[in-house]
């Protein structure tokens, strides 16, 4: 056995003692926990700050761009909405024990579904050191130990969040275990993880699809994820002027690096005249390279040719597909053929247009008449999320307390043989 594989699988077994020593916890024990940890990120804003400000000199060094760099830095109004969302999370139903559903047989055994913690999570995540806090939250909360692997490039970062969640599960007589995070940033590290299926009961990726492929492909254990946000607006031929260039703006502008930004904008052609130019003007205002369609080209000065490959891009910064459609059908199959499944909005006035729009576009999140950025955790008063899945099963959308739980079935009997 090679050190990196003896260290992943010494670490792998704490957190299984520790989850079976948190299976043994109450609820309140968990949440007294998250209002420590909250207390100490607000106490704390100045240590973190600094650690935050050795990670983005280091970025910046190293070449990463806006959108990265974003992602990366932590200010003190970033950890007082950290803080907040843990206790948001503390305040939340505790999922362990909840009886999903149940009933008495004709042969008199009861029998119930309950919801239990998953077990151990191996969490694997890029730049964002907030996602720390987040998945440490609510991992613990559900009963769950998490490994923690983060990115390199929040080296600092992390090491700081860890310290205080180390230090904070000790004063709450907490497993300290039930939180860890691999202090290597050997890549080779991660496949020593994804092998102990025997271990760890479940992995998740957040970041690029090329971590995601590499995940899907080695790991023994059963992955929730997603691959990309290629996030869509079609403003429908009925949509509200103002509406639409908001929900356009705000769902491409407010924060573009993010996964539940829009990538493109989907005109119906009896709107064109009307909306096109106005949002288009909008939108580079805001800076946005937009890349049309033969028929929207024309039409927005200053913009450029689209491809075919940037309807399949997830763009993460100020650049914006256009194309012009002749009917909401076509662009529910533009969705379908390009989109990745993840959050996809309509702007309209019809009724009818909305209901087709739900019914057709299979998205983990259809939003109507909102922004896409409001495809989050946080958002959807889960508290905070571990990330946005757009697999089927499992686990759909953003991944909170719930998510975060399997079930089993308990039932009791008195002396019943079959």
């Amino acid at each position: 056995m090679n050190p990196l594989q003896e260290y992943a699988e010494h670490m792998a077994q704490r957190s299984r003692a520790a989850a079976v020593q948190l299976a043994l916890t109450s609820g309140a024990a968990r949440n007294l926990w998250l209002s420590r940890l909250a207390r100490e990120l607000r106490a704390r804003v100045t240590p973190i700050i600094e650690a935050n400000q050795l990670d983005l000199a280091a970025g910046t060094r190293d070449g990463l761009d806006a959108a990265m760099l974003d992602r990366l830095r932590l200010t003190p109004e970033r950890i007082g909405n950290l803080a907040s969302a843990v206790e948001q999370i503390a305040a939340l139903p505790d999922p362990v024990g909840e009886v999903i559903e149940g009933g008495r047989r004709p042969n008199g055994l009861q029998i119930i579904k309950v919801r239990v913690p998953l077990g151990v999570v191996f969490f694997i995540y890029e730049s964002r050191p907030n996602v720390t806090i987040d998945a440490a939250a609510l991992c613990i909360k559900s009963g769950n130990a998490v490994i923690l692997r983060g990115g390199k490039e929040a080296v600092h970062s992390n090491s700081a969040l860890q310290q205080i969640l180390t230090e904070t599960l000790a004063a709450s007589s907490l497993p300290v275990d039930a939180a860890q995070l691999v202090s290597t940033s050997d890549r080779e590290a991660v496949g020593h993880f994804l092998r102990l299926g025997q271990l760890i009961d479940v992995t998740i990726p957040r970041g690029g699809r090329s971590l995601i492929e590499r995940v899907t492909a080695e790991a023994r254990m059963p992955v929730i994820k997603h691959f990309d946000g290629i996030c869509h607006v079609y403003v429908d031929e009925s949509a509200d002027a103002q509406m639409a260039v908001d929900i356009v703006i705000n769902s491409k502008c407010q924060r573009p690096g993010v996964c539940n930004a829009a990538e493109t904008l989907l005109v119906h052609q009896e709107a064109v005249a009307r909306l096109l130019p106005r949002i288009a003007a909008e939108l580079q205002s805001r800076g946005v390279e937009l890349r049309c369609c033969p028929v929207s080209l024309p039409l927005i000065p200053g913009s450029t040719p689209a491809a075919p490959i940037d309807y399949r891009t997830e763009h993460m910064a100020l650049v914006m597909s256009v194309r012009v459609v002749d009917s909401i059908s076509q662009a529910i199959e533009h969705i379908r053929e390009y989109g990745s499944a993840h959050t996809d909005a309509i702007v309209t006035s019809n009724l009818a247009a909305a209901a087709l729009f739900e019914a057709q576009v299979d998205s983990a999140a259809v939003m109507v008449n909102a922004s896409t950025r409001f495809n989050d955790g946080g958002e959807f008063g889960l508290g905070a999320e571990i990330g946005i899945s757009t697999d089927r099963f499992h686990a759909r959308g953003p991944c909170g307390l719930r998510e975060m739980t399997s079930y089993k079935y308990i039932v009791r009997g008195a002396g019943q043989i079959r």
